[in-house]
C-alpha cells in the first residue's frame, strides 16, 4: 500500500547532511551522546524515545525506536505501556490548555 510516509525513507536519513555536512556531524555527534548510557540506561532511553516518537507521531522514529527498543531488551508490554504514558501525557496537555479557553470565556462573558 503506497502511503505519504515510506519506510524506506528512514534509510535517507543521513543524506540531510549531504549539503551541510559540519551541521550533520554536529548533530549526530550530539545525538549519539544523548542515547549514550548515562544516568538513564540505553533500554530506557529507547523506551523514552518510543513514547515521544508517538507524542510527536513521527512514523520514522517509531518504526526505528520499536526496533531500537526490541533490541535493547524491552518487551511488547513495556514498549505498551510507554506509549500510553505518552498518550495520558498528551491528553492532560490538552485538558490542561482547556483552562487557557475557560479563562477567555470567563473575560468575556464579565
Amino acid at each position: 500500500m503506497e502511503t505519504y510516509y515510506d519506510p524506506l525513507d528512514l534509510e535517507k536519513f543521513a543524506d540531510m547532511g549531504k549539503n551541510v555536512p559540519e551541521l550533520w556531524k554536529k548533530f549526530s555527534e550530539w545525538y549519539g551522546n544523548v542515547f549514550a548510557e548515562g544516568a538513564l540506561t540505553e533500554r530506557e532511553k529507547a523506551l523514552i524515545a518510543l513514547a515521544v516518537s508517538h507524542a510527536v507521531q513521527c512514523p520514522y522514529c517509531i518504526d526505528a525506536y520499536t526496533q531500537e527498543c526490541l533490541e535493547k531488551g524491552s518487551n511488547k508490554d513495556q514498549m505498551t505501556e510507554a506509549v500510553h504514558v505518552a498518550a495520558a501525557i498528551r491528553g492532560g496537555a490538552s485538558l490542561v490548555h482547556g483552562v487557557q479557553m475557560r479563562n477567555v470565556v470567563e473575560k468575556l462573558s464579565m
